[in-house]
């Protein structure tokens, strides 16, 4: 029955690619890195009960396990090349596989990136995936250079996925038009659209670059980590959709966009002399981006409010063991 699951999984995912050798069916991929790339490489594990509820449907956990993982990508400025999938599930269940392999390829295929190996095995529900990409040589995005006066800007919208989270978790809801809003902020939390277009635009224009995935706090404080200096956001400039705004208030949906999790859009660091050139390079590409705040002096992430106050956090950005 595995191999039966492992060769469905061949079929639902594949994607011709001439840098892999040999891929999925042999002990192991055999890849070959074009001339004048560098690798980059990361992974992610999701699972049930801590990373997706329950009953989540298995296409949207595909799309989502590789969605998590390209934003890492998207992150260094890495073009998705190729992935693996380790698959842990309760019992051999072809719908589901199905179901997932769908999801993945989904997503796959427009970024080209092939699956090129794995393992399945029984156990409780977990995803893990691991993805590779390409970067020119000392083009990646890095956490570590950003600098006192740079610009700070995101992708998107925020505090969306964590909000769908909240609406999943409730009972429903007899106003369409509630509903309807509550889905939109649901399938941002379930369908994550990784930001590899604005990751590789950023190239040679970002001093620095994450992902939001833990929250913005958090996630900006990594770079202010790495980089040894601190940063100042204007609360009024978070963007946040309207769907957020009308379903959780002003306040509430602005305490959301700055702790909530599973966002997947881009936060970097610009120098002014270069933000047109980062404004029209992400333009081009089709990415909504807004300027937040700017690289101060110190340490962590400050939130003024729009009478230059300082912002009170009430929620807390993700953490896992905590």
């Amino acid at each position: 029955m595995e191999f039966r699951l492992i060769d469905r999984i061949r079929e639902l995912t594949a994607q011709s690619r001439d840098d892999v050798r040999l891929g999925i069916g042999d002990d192991a991929a055999v890849l070959a890195v074009p001339a004048g790339q560098e690798l980059a490489v990361a992974i992610d594990t999701m699972v049930e009960g801590t990373h997706f509820l329950p009953g989540t449907a298995a296409a949207d956990l595909g799309w989502k396990a590789l969605a998590v993982n390209l934003s890492d990508l998207a992150a260094m400025g890495a073009t998705p090349a190729w992935a693996l999938l380790a698959l842990t599930m309760p019992k051999a269940d072809a719908p589901f596989v199905d179901g997932f392999a769908q999801g993945f390829a989904q997503l796959a295929k427009p970024h080209g990136l092939a699956l090129v190996g794995g393992d399945t095995t029984g156990g409780p529900l977990c995803i893990s995936v691991a993805v590779h990409g390409f970067v020119p040589p000392g083009q990646a995005l890095t956490r570590g250079g950003a600098r006192v006066g740079d610009e700070v800007l995101v992708t998107g919208t925020l505090g969306d996925a964590v909000a769908g989270l909240h609406a999943l978790r409730e009972p429903p809801h007899d106003d369409a038009h509630r509903a309807a809003l509550r889905q939109v902020l649901y399938t941002r939390l379930t369908r994550p659209e990784p930001r590899v277009a604005a990751g590789i635009a950023l190239r040679g224009l970002a001093t620095a670059c994450v992902d939001i995935s833990d929250g913005l706090l958090a996630d900006l404080g990594h770079i202010c980590s790495a980089s040894g200096v601190g940063a100042e956001l204007e609360a009024a400039r978070l963007p946040r959709s309207s769907a957020l705004r009308e379903l959780h208030g002003e306040d509430e949906s602005l305490q959301l966009a700055l702790s909530g999790g599973d966002n997947y859009e881009l936060c970097f660091t610009v120098p002014p002399s270069r933000l047109a050139d980062a404004l029209a390079a992400l333009a081009a590409t089709g990415c909504p981006v807004t300027r937040i705040g700017r690289i101060v002096e110190g340490c962590g992430v400050y939130v003024r409010a729009a009478d230059g106050s300082p912002l009170t956090i009430t929620t807390k950005s993700w953490e896992h063991f905590a």
